[in-house]
């Protein structure tokens, strides 16, 4: 039984309204009004009246609320953020309206366009990083998408790599490929390093066809083709920890927002150069005509990117590429050694087949040394143009 039904119960069993108010914790004023309305609206006063004011001036208008649930529809469907942020740049620049994020958070949230989150780690758990100038650090990574056959079915998957500039969110690239090596890997970073300037650092996870740190005792000390680039400009190489993909956080929420974007277009591509075509309509999309929540003032990328000084790449390398390798002469009189992301075949001798030998490599200047006798069996500079790296010898006719 509600206290009010209690109340007024007591008050006509012929107690004093003081009496009462003492009995149940109220004050006697508020007995008074209860007891009022019981004598206009009858049992009506046993349920608590609404608290909401009669009018609310200040209420959003009609018409406002209308443009945010349509602004949230229209970006919804076209795969682009729809968040209160984003609505409300849209407001401000095309509409000419100002509202609070809390404001538009709450229209969509009584429109039922609001899905309850689970509890997340706290953002002030995060330790947040940007570099301070564009050209200051590129972050690359590669995901998958899957195509669609004409007859609607899952199609191959197929790779997409990406470049993004840490400071501006610039997408500086992205390319579908069956598969992603490290030949593409390199060649995408020469070609919008010759288009926008090479960056300072880079900074990727550890997968094989970015560095081969931490690869197997046989690769472990080369250079892929891409480390060997970032050595001879003197580009700074960071790779983040394993299992630790939040270091890399900025393009990894950049395939939350390409992928989101191509699932919701109505024509999915059923060969590789239709999702070329795609991605090449969402970096457009995404530098230049939809505005970044982690940008001040809510700028585009390509806004923050070109406006900024761009970093460089030390002048020379800091540290020459010093390394021992131990292996065995083949049966053809050859040793082979990666360089360069690439196996280069070095002619010793069939005289020396089988023989175990110890490389002494800096940067391309090789030494190749008998194990057992410590005898030199050939110095050489690597040649980048060839494979395989001749003796020098002429032929026998």
């Amino acid at each position: 039984m509600s206290k009010r039904r209690l109340v007024i119960t007591a008050v006509l069993s012929g107690q004093s309204q003081s009496e009462v108010a003492r009995r149940y914790g109220v004050s006697q004023g508020w007995v008074s009004k209860l007891m009022a309305r019981y004598r206009v609206e009858g049992e009506a006063a046993f349920v608590a009246r609404s608290r909401r004011p009669a009018s609310s001036p200040n209420a959003t208008a009609t018409e406002v609320v209308d443009l945010v649930l349509a602004i949230r529809r229209r970006l919804s469907r076209a795969g682009l953020d729809a968040g209160a942020e984003t609505i409300a740049w849209h407001l401000e620049h095309t509409h000419r309206t100002t509202l609070s994020r809390a404001t538009i958070n709450r229209i969509l949230s009584r429109a039922g366009l609001v899905k309850p989150a689970p509890a997340k780690r706290p953002k002030s758990s995060y330790i947040r990083f940007q570099a301070d100038q564009p050209n200051e650090c590129w972050q690359s990574d590669f995901s998958h998408y899957r195509l669609t056959s004409p007859d609607g079915r899952p199609g191959p998957d197929i790779e997409i790599i990406a470049w993004l500039d840490d400071h501006s969110r610039y997408l500086l690239h992205a390319s579908a490929h069956r598969r992603i090596t490290a030949t593409i890997v390199h060649t995408t970073f020469c070609q919008i390093g010759d288009l926008h300037g090479y960056p300072a650092a880079t900074l990727t996870d550890n997968g094989m066809v970015y560095t081969v740190r931490l690869a197997g005792a046989k690769n472990r000390g080369g250079r892929t083709a891409l480390e060997a680039e970032l050595h001879r400009r003197g580009i700074t190489q960071k790779n983040g920890k394993p299992n630790h993909p939040t270091t890399q956080g900025k393009i990894e929420r950049l395939w939350q927002t390409m992928k989101k974007w191509l699932h919701a277009q109505p024509e999915q591509p059923t060969t590789i150069t239709e999702l070329q075509t795609l991605l090449d309509d969402f970096a457009d999309q995404y530098n230049n005509h939809r505005p970044h929540r982690s940008l001040p003032h809510r700028a585009t990328p390509a806004t923050t990117y070109t406006s900024g000084v761009k970093a460089t790449p030390a002048s020379t390398p800091t540290t020459s590429h010093d390394r021992v390798r131990t292996d065995r002469i083949d049966t053809s009189g050859v040793v082979t050694l990666r360089i360069a992301g690439k196996l280069r075949h070095i002619g010793i001798g069939r005289t020396h087949a089988r023989t175990h030998v110890k490389l002494l490599i800096q940067d391309l200047h090789v030494t190749i040394i008998n194990a057992s006798t410590g005898e030199i069996l050939r110095e050489l500079t690597i040649d980048l143009d060839r494979d395989y790296q001749p003796r020098g010898t002429p032929r026998p006719r």
